[in-house]
């Protein structure tokens, strides 16, 4: 899995095969046909109860994982707004805030809903000011980013859904080998323009600039549908409930990160106007 954040969980890990014994959360084991193997009393039990939904098993379903996006969503934009208005240098101190939030969500086998909520937190201060500081030298552009990644949001949804793009092996794996390729290029960028080296973006101005923005923005959108393929596999396997909060914070770190490419990138194509 290429996102760290849903790869280390196992609920969100590959199907399991046809012929094992080993059953979803909650589930009885089966026997070799794969049938579902109950003593008499739990059969009696079954019959004599009304039919469960997965919401009354503890089950995760989509619904939860929409409900719980949605909600840190709302933080982020609550906390977000706050900073565009009153306090946009402190962009820095929400960018290194959510960073050790999100490694800390990230490794974490159970997920906590206080620290994930704090993450949604932490990014809003860290997009509200570098949106707003974005907005006042290129008016418009944070529109521009905010249709730019909904719009490839939904494109990747719908491409998964069809079919179009399978979340094979082979994919998974170039998306990962290309990805660490990306973070280095990224952390060495980075330290040549803290270090005075460079100025600006970097290595990532001008036509060069521009390619490499849209490679980013290209592994973002893929990284999205091994995404929702990692959801739809926990719903199939019945991860519990809780894992809805994992889900939602997975989903949350990788449209973070499309959102900034696609400011940045917006940038550098304004930039050489």
């Amino acid at each position: 899995m290429s996102n760290p954040v849903l790869s280390n969980n196992a609920v969100f890990g590959e199907r399991r095969g046809r012929g094992a014994a080993q059953a979803p959360y909650g589930q009885p084991q089966t026997n070799p046909y794969g049938e579902p193997q109950y003593s008499q009393s739990e059969l009696e039990q079954m019959y004599g109860s009304p039919s469960a939904t997965t919401r009354d098993t503890g089950r995760l379903t989509y619904d939860d994982v929409i409900v719980k996006t949605a909600g840190l969503f709302a933080v982020l934009l609550v906390t977000g707004a706050f900073t565009w208005l009153i306090a946009p240098q402190l962009f820095f101190v929400g960018m290194i805030v959510g960073l050790v939030l999100g490694l800390v969500n990230a490794f974490k086998k159970n997920p906590s809903p206080a620290l994930i909520i704090a993450y949604a937190a932490a990014q809003g201060v860290f997009l509200g000011g570098i949106s707003a500081i974005f907005e006042a030298q290129w008016e418009g552009i944070v529109i521009q980013a905010v249709l730019a990644t909904v719009s490839t949001f939904a494109a990747s949804l719908v491409l998964f859904r069809s079919g179009k793009i399978r979340v094979t092996p082979k994919f998974t794996r170039w998306l990962i080998i290309a990805m660490a390729g990306y973070l280095v290029f990224s952390l060495v960028n980075f330290g040549l323009v803290m270090f005075g080296v460079l100025d600006g973006f970097g290595l990532r101005e001008g036509p060069l600039g521009i390619l490499i923005g849209l490679f980013a923005v290209g592994l973002a959108a893929f990284s999205l549908i091994v995404d929702f393929d990692a959801i739809k596999r926990g719903v199939e396997q019945g991860a519990p409930a809780k894992f809805a909060w994992t889900a939602a914070f997975g989903l949350m770190v990788t449209l973070v990160w499309l959102y900034v490419e696609f400011l940045r990138l917006l940038a550098i194509l304004r930039g050489s106007d």
